[in-house]
């Protein structure tokens, strides 16, 4: 998934870039910032990939669950 996010993120960029070439530059501010969200995105899934999932068997989770039968 980090891959098509990075390719993304590359594509607005791109599109950002010809627009601004153009004057178009709100829809140039538009482009870049959906490459900026693109780009966190694809940092976000190498994180995840990274950290790995999360656990929900933790003892805090059992704290709670004991809390809420009593």
């Amino acid at each position: 998934m980090k891959r098509v996010w990075i390719i993304v993120a590359a594509a607005f960029a791109i599109t950002a870039l010809v627009l601004l070439l153009r004057s178009n530059y709100d829809y140039a501010f538009v482009a870049a910032t959906l490459g900026a969200v693109s780009w966190f995105l694809s940092y976000r899934a190498q994180m995840r990939d990274l950290i790995g999932p999360d656990e929900p068997e933790d003892d805090l989770d059992e704290e709670f669950e004991d809390d809420d039968n009593k």
